[in-house]
């Protein structure tokens, strides 16, 4: 059997996209790394399976490249929306996640967003090892945590440019705090409508950008009362737009680009 994948990224977060609808998935953790491999393999931020499901157009799993499974992740929803969408010649459509069914559509300038559901904000949903604020953590710099399905802590900072990413994300994502690990963001706000984010991704490194990460962030900024309920994120890679009244679920508006296709070459799935 020949496994076709996309690749596609996201304001420079990238992700690959392999359709098994209608086919047995042969992914697992280690075929997952070994496609992550961005030297011996293809590379991505992270691997989005699209497969059969009932109650909705597709059903989507998601691999980070270190082989952990993920629940969520909102810039490879849109580009499986993206497609899906393209191929259904649809507006809108609805995808199953971990996260539950996801309502995406398409947005001005061919832009896709996807509703990415309601925040979990308890300690216990986030998860946090013990009960405490989640408005303000017991660590240095007084970061704020939520989930948007996985776990996010958001640090606000005055200068980004001082903030050693590398060397402060690992130490924070594995901290005891964390029982499941976490994203970790380093936030400038430009104003209430606009901030710069650089992000250590669980599982993946520094990627130049997150759609959870976004989404988590914004949440956080505006759970502080420091921003607007319609923020525009600048990340490495580029800019999305994040919607949050507070209450329902959050929005994630941005563009997704196909950047190339091909075939899984048959030694990276073990045959």
């Amino acid at each position: 059997m020949t496994l076709n994948f996309v690749k596609m990224h996201a304001h420079g977060d990238d992700f690959v996209v392999i359709d098994l609808r209608g086919q047995s998935d042969p992914i697992t953790a280690q075929v997952a790394r070994r496609l992550g491999d961005r030297h011996r393999g293809i590379g991505f931020n992270q691997l989005a399976l699209v497969l059969d499901c009932e109650d909705a157009a597709a059903r989507i799993r998601f691999w980070n490249p270190d082989g952990s499974v993920l629940d969520t992740c909102g810039s490879a929803t849109r580009g499986v929306a993206d497609m899906l969408m393209r191929e259904a010649g649809t507006s809108s459509i609805v995808l199953r996640t971990q996260r539950g069914l996801l309502t995406c559509a398409r947005a001005s300038g061919q832009q896709v967003s996807v509703d990415m559901g309601q925040p979990l904000l308890d300690w216990q949903a986030i998860p946090l090892a013990q009960a405490m604020d989640t408005y303000h953590l017991p660590l240095p710099g007084s970061p704020a945590a939520c989930s948007m399905g996985n776990p996010h802590c958001t640090f606000f900072v005055e200068d980004l440019a001082s903030i050693d990413v590398a060397g402060m994300g690992p130490k924070i994502e594995t901290d005891p705090l964390f029982p499941s690990k976490t994203n970790v963001h380093f936030v400038q706000i430009i104003d209430r409508n606009r901030i710069r984010l650089r992000i250590w991704e669980r599982g993946g490194g520094i990627p130049q950008g997150s759609g959870s990460c976004c989404c988590g962030a914004v949440v956080n900024g505006i759970r502080r009362g420091l921003l607007d309920d319609t923020v525009e994120v600048a990340c490495d890679g580029g800019t999305v737009t994040v919607q949050w009244d507070g209450v329902g679920g959050v929005v994630l508006i941005g563009s997704v680009e196909v950047t190339l296709r091909g075939a899984v070459a048959d030694h990276l799935l073990g045959r």
